[in-house]
């Protein structure tokens, strides 16, 4: 009889383990309502690999290092990714400009062909309505942004053809000066002060043209100089909060609400050490190795990126976790409210997080927030209304 009762107990224990979570389930189903964007993936880094193919399943720890694919957007349901076309900062010389413009306009070539080799998966979207429009004919949709103005050179007027190409947000720069603006984390210092009078005439022709002005990676000066000169919303495409993690690629609080006062929005980004303050000895090998990452040649990149990771690896134990992540989304909210905050992974970039460590895993944070109190009507904003406003702000002449 005993036995009998302990195997009854034993039984009716793993009954109760096995009952779905109420909350999971409910947030599994808001989260396959919403249309959910992120406005900043590396997925065109990786797709630029011989090996790969964007509508195989790959996994984050493969030797692709991969974190986004067509399989894993639909397994995490992921409606809309912003691809970025992303160019590392070189010399700012007439023939380093030729070159770069060069490999922008081979890196746009192999996203558009990728979307050719699969047009009943996946379509490029151009304006805020095409994601509604291809979500219901059940696509997934894929815009462009694209990461550091340095392809442009000095010629403005070229940005017409990136836009003609499908980009509708640029990154003004990346870690380091160009001809537009300053960078927030360039070693020598300001050169501008804020935008160079080029960056001035290039916020005009991005209003112009309906690009959205990205100010992710750009000095606090630089973002005070583009809100005084554009006409349009603007987006920090994958940028967090600086009164949690204080590092310069983060956002302090009177810059989230001057960009929300100008009806725009702050994507936060996944990225561990802009989520959560790293150690002093995990800081300096990170930025030593992401300095000579950022300078490097393409043939040498790949061997600094797995330097990369094996930093990261031997640092596991400090990395951000989804709880990190979603304190930020909720920092913000709060602060200029839920109007102006969304999501921008930065996944095949260095985003993520333990708890969403790939594309696949992003519902998670739907239910992260929804534990918190987020109703459907705010969920719905934070993945996606928010950043389909400022499109469609942009487009209108």
């Amino acid at each position: 009889m005993k036995h009998f009762l302990i195997f009854v107990l034993m039984f009716l224990a793993f009954c109760v383990a096995a009952q779905p979570d109420p909350l999971r389930q409910k947030a599994r189903e808001i989260h396959r309502r919403l249309l959910t964007i992120d406005t900043h993936t590396d997925v065109p880094m990786v797709m630029s690999k011989p090996d790969f193919d964007i509508n195989q399943k790959h996994a984050y720890n493969d030797a692709n290092n991969s974190t986004v694919d067509f399989p894993r957007m639909r397994e995490g349901g992921m409606d809309a990714m912003f691809f970025a076309i992303y160019l590392g900062q070189g010399p700012l010389s007439p023939e380093a400009h030729k070159e770069v413009k060069v490999k922008a306009l081979s890196i746009y070539k192999a996203v558009h062909d990728a979307l050719k080799k699969y047009p009943d998966i996946a379509e490029l979207a151009l304006t805020a309505a095409d994601a509604a429009r291809l979500n219901k004919a059940g696509k997934l949709a894929v815009y462009i942004g694209m990461e550091n103005g340095y392809p442009i050179g000095d010629d403005v007027a070229s940005l017409k053809q990136f836009y003609d190409l499908g980009c509708r947000y640029l990154t003004l720069c990346h870690s380091f000066n160009n001809l537009i603006c300053d960078s927030s984390t360039d070693p020598k210092g300001a050169l501008y002060g804020g935008l160079s009078p080029m960056g001035v005439r290039v916020i005009q022709e991005l209003n112009r043209l309906g690009i959205v002005p990205d100010l992710s990676h750009v000095s606090d000066e630089t973002v005070m100089d583009v809100l005084r000169v554009s006409t349009k919303p603007v987006i920090a495409s994958h940028s967090n909060a600086r009164a949690l993690c204080d590092v310069p690629r983060n956002l302090p609080d009177s810059l989230i609400k001057a960009i929300a006062a100008k009806g725009g929005v702050v994507q936060v980004n996944f990225v561990s050490d802009f989520l959560k303050p790293p150690s002093p000895a995990f800081a300096a090998e990170l930025r030593e190795a992401r300095a000579r990452y950022f300078k490097a040649t393409e043939a040498n990149r790949e061997s600094i990126r797995l330097e990369i990771n094996a930093i990261e690896k031997k640092y596991a134990h400090e990395r951000a976790n989804i709880t990190d992540l979603v304190r930020h989304i909720d920092y913000i909210a709060k602060l200029v409210g839920p109007d102006h905050v969304g999501i921008g992974s930065d996944f095949d970039g260095g985003g993520g997080v333990t708890g969403c460590e790939d594309v696949s895993q992003i519902e998670n944070i739907t239910f992260e927030l929804l534990k918190m109190g987020y109703s459907e009507e705010t969920l719905a904003k934070i993945w996606g209304g928010n950043i389909l406003r400022v499109l469609r702000a942009t487009e209108s002449k």
